[in-house]
């Protein structure tokens, strides 16, 4: 089983016999996202919209919404403080308005969300459910129902939207799969997902229902058509700015490594899918650093990560923690060619550096501890780490006051383009070069057969 950086009753496990190839990768700074004409026409009154999501920025992220301006709007999204609010606005009032007790952090794996909505129920409890991994919230800080039969944005002017509400700001960062616009129905969650018999964790199933003629199903399957709809009804959303590069298989069931946020120093951020690290000017060599989702106790494992822009202090490999506060188990690759290791051998020199543009891969031994760093797919040393009683994480450092990017590929997404989309030997992971013969993708279908 992986070891994360957080825990949560999450569908990110290797379980279960469906399988999801695909999510999109969507960025707000990109303002990426997707939408549908609501037509203006049909019920308003009952529909279900389930998602999963993987958050790559904490703050606020709009996860979806319908309607057609902020004076007439429903809007599901992430708030500033990681709850989760609901709510729908017109006739200068809400209509339903619902936020969070609980908030959610997670940025190591996916979320199943489930908006259920049918105001024609007598039970003014039932008229609006919310679902997060298989279960229903209940604990909420804001908590207006709907009065019976009122009539929402759904299927009002305007669109429907995925990763924004009605254009405003900021939009959705993260990875977004297997979308259901359901009209008509409100849906348990149970059409979308079960508990798995092992674990108890909540996983993807196929769906259960049926379709009707204005529903929608976005499997992100088709690179050329990121915004087809797969039920058969032709109800295709349109992109923007979103293109085929935007095409991830990190996804609920094979769930892949990315930096980690919420493991970054406010001197340093995460953006585009948590793969593309940029520090901030100024911070000096202990203001800037980065750590992965996934830490590796047991098992091979391979990333690769692109040197945007450094100066001859940028650096990549492997640490339990800060990378600049463990100068004694830190093993780090920089840019001048010298080894930065505590393990055998110690700090060496001399080996090849590397600048903008090139490709340094990493992979990490966990039985021997050991790392093999390459440039551009060609070896260029072995290290040995000191022996931790930590598991080690895949992370970066900038050790000056300069300004440093770098692009992670775990094998999920990369933000850069791949000519040659090498794989590991189980056939995970998209890389410009090989992992050695051994060597896998940082993935739970990977941990679930490793046991890392």
């Amino acid at each position: 089983m992986e070891v994360l950086q957080r825990t949560a009753n999450r569908g990110s496990i290797s379980t279960g016999l469906y399988e999801i190839d695909n999510s999109v990768k969507m960025e707000d700074a990109n303002n990426e996202s997707l939408n549908i004409g609501n037509g203006n026409s049909g019920q308003r009154r009952t529909f279900t919209v389930s998602m999963w999501v993987k958050r790559t920025e904490l703050g606020y992220n709009r996860i979806w919404g319908a309607g057609v301006s902020g004076n007439d709007v429903m809007a599901a999204y992430f708030k500033d403080t990681d709850d989760i609010v609901f709510y729908d606005y017109g006739s200068s009032a809400y209509r339903f308005n619902y936020k969070t007790n609980r908030l959610f952090r997670d940025t190591s794996a996916f979320y199943h969300l489930v908006f259920a909505v049918d105001t024609e129920q007598g039970t003014e409890a039932n008229r609006v459910r919310l679902y997060v991994n298989g279960v229903e919230e209940t604990s909420f800080a804001t908590q207006t129902e709907p009065s019976q039969n009122a009539d929402t944005n759904w299927n009002s002017t305007g669109n429907k939207d995925i990763g924004s509400t009605i254009g405003e700001n900021p939009q959705f960062s993260g990875y977004v799969s297997e979308v259901y616009f359901i009209d008509d129905q409100q849906l348990a969650p149970t059409n979308f997902g079960k508990f798995d018999d092992d674990t108890g964790i909540w996983i993807p199933k196929k769906f259960s229902g049926t379709f009707g003629s204005k529903d929608a199903f976005l499997n992100f399957n088709s690179s050329g058509s990121m915004g087809a709809d797969s039920s058969g009804n032709s109800n295709n959303f349109n992109l923007v700015n979103i293109t085929a590069a935007d095409q991830a298989t990190d996804t609920p069931t094979n769930n892949f490594a990315v930096g980690n946020p919420l493991n970054v120093t406010p001197a340093g951020i995460f953006t585009q899918g948590a793969t593309r690290w940029v520090s901030v000017n100024g911070t000096g060599m202990n203001g800037a650093w980065n750590l992965a989702t996934i830490a590796m106790p047991a098992g091979k494992w391979h990333c690769e990560v692109k040197c945007i822009a450094n100066d001859s202090y940028f650096q990549w490999g492997i640490s339990p923690t800060h990378p600049n506060d463990n100068f004694s188990t830190r093993l780090m690759y920089r840019s001048d060619g010298n080894i930065y290791n505590a393990g055998a051998g110690g700090n060496t020199t001399g080996h090849a550096s590397y600048t903008n543009g090139d490709i340094i891969g990493m992979s990490y031994d966990a039985s021997a501890n050991t790392v093999i760093f390459s440039k551009n797919g060609t070896a260029v040393v072995t290290k040995t780490a000191i022996a931790n009683d930590e598991p080690y994480f895949f992370g970066g450092t900038g050790l000056s006051s300069g300004t440093y990017t770098g692009d992670f590929n775990f094998g999920g997404y990369a933000n850069y383009a791949i000519s040659s989309a090498a794989t590991d030997a189980n056939g995970y992971g998209t890389f410009e070069y090989a992992p050695p013969s051994g060597y896998l993708a940082l993935c739970t279908k990977n941990l679930a057969e490793t046991g890392g």
